[in-house]
């Protein structure tokens, strides 16, 4: 059986909890933060969990992590 590769843009993007959930950054929080305003500011710092009917396509592109 061939090792299986991993999708290269997943390495930096996803992280896995201890309980096997995905962990993701958010999205529109690079640059023209001063537009937002401060409520979405705020809720777009750290990660967050993903939503589970997302999760088993992102696990297959990753499957040794």
């Amino acid at each position: 059986m061939p090792k299986l590769k991993t999708k290269s843009s997943t390495k930096g993007r996803f992280t896995i909890t201890g309980s096997g959930k995905l962990r993701r950054g958010h999205a529109k929080h690079r640059h023209n933060l001063s537009k937002q305003a401060k409520k979405v500011r705020r809720s777009h710092r750290g990660l967050s969990v993903m939503d589970k009917t997302n999760s088993p396509a992102v696990k297959r592109w990753m499957p040794y992590i």
